[in-house]
């Protein structure tokens, strides 16, 4: 079987590809490297260069590989800059990916797993969030990935096109050989890690008065292991004849920006300087995902729930990329 990873060379998708073909995967990537490098690729799996706005491309992509299965990561992610651009989210990241779905129905795929998010519920009502919460996308990025939810829906329903949709906050960590390498990076755990390999002087905390233990906002981090692991049983579920479904993934608890920050500390001995300014509008004090449904559904369990061993992996892969991707 061979399956396509989409945005293969970014943070999640390139080591979803390498969990892929260590477990024996035929793996073809596609990607633009508008954010993701051609290093981060393994070097087992056929990489393509290609954009998904670009149609012929994509169905030379399809006439060339019998592509059995699509793992779709490649879209625009960072959820302020949508809010600033929202056609560029709404419109890019729903059109492409609507080429790419056309394309795969009319060559006969049979199974897709998006990589979705849980912005899709900007004001929860009860925390942790499981899929009965209402949906109430909290930005254009968000209101991108539920309309493919959408889509995919009524591919099933019209098609029989089996899908997975998996939501989830914020992933983190590395393996070995991979990590998160973003420009500009927005993420917590690299941005506190960035202190301590000299790219930046301090941290700013927005906001120290929230109604939560420490004052700081409470997140969920999920170990991008553990997210490459939901994604394969996901797949298997599907192909062992499993109905389409869509998930959250959490890690169990969240942890605090102070917590986050601390354990930082803790494992590179640099001090990290912080300071603290003002709530950012539209921060949510506590966002936490409840993964029960797929704990139970699929047997899925996180592997590597623990604050310490995220943030410790983030880090020797920077002690070994200081530079990420740029050697």
């Amino acid at each position: 079987m061979t399956i396509l990873v989409t945005g293969g060379a970014g943070y999640i998708g390139s080591i979803i590809t390498e969990q892929l073909v260590e477990g024996g995967a035929d793996v073809v990537v596609y990607d633009n490297l508008y954010q993701g490098h051609r290093q981060a690729v393994h070097p087992k799996a056929k990489f393509i260069q290609g954009d998904l706005a670009d149609v012929p491309s994509l169905k030379q992509l399809f006439n060339d590989h019998k592509i059995e299965a699509i793992l779709h990561f490649a879209s625009y992610t960072l959820v302020g800059e949508s809010v600033e651009k929202p056609f560029m989210y709404v419109g890019d990241n729903v059109t492409n990916g609507l080429n790419l779905l056309k394309t795969a129905v009319e060559a006969g795929t049979k199974y897709f797993i998006l990589s979705s998010t849980a912005n899709l519920f900007d004001d929860p009502e009860r925390i942790p969030i499981s899929e009965k919460e209402r949906i109430v996308p909290g930005s254009p990025y968000g209101e991108s990935k539920f309309i493919l939810e959408r889509i995919l829906y009524w591919l099933d329903k019209t098609k029989g096109f089996r899908y997975t949709a998996l939501r989830y906050f914020n992933a983190a960590g590395a393996s070995p050989e991979r990590g998160e390498d973003h420009s500009p990076e927005t993420h917590l755990i690299p941005v506190v890690l960035n202190v301590p390999l000299g790219k930046r002087d301090k941290i700013t905390i927005f906001g120290n008065d929230y109604p939560t233990a420490d004052g700081t906002c409470v997140r969920d981090y999920i170990h991008v292991l553990d997210l490459a692991q939901a994604h394969i049983l996901a797949l298997q579920a599907l192909q062992a004849g499993g109905e389409s479904r869509r998930f959250n993934l959490g890690n169990g608890r969240g942890f605090s920006i102070h917590e986050v920050i601390e354990t930082a500390r803790k494992i590179t001995g640099h001090a990290i300087p912080t300071e603290f300014g003002p709530r950012r509008p539209g921060d949510p004090a506590t966002l936490i995902a409840s993964s029960e449904a797929i704990q139970s559904e699929l047997g899925w369990k996180p592997k590597y729930p623990n604050l310490e061993t995220i943030v410790g992996d983030a880090w020797r892969w920077f002690q070994k990329h200081p530079k990420g991707y740029e050697y």
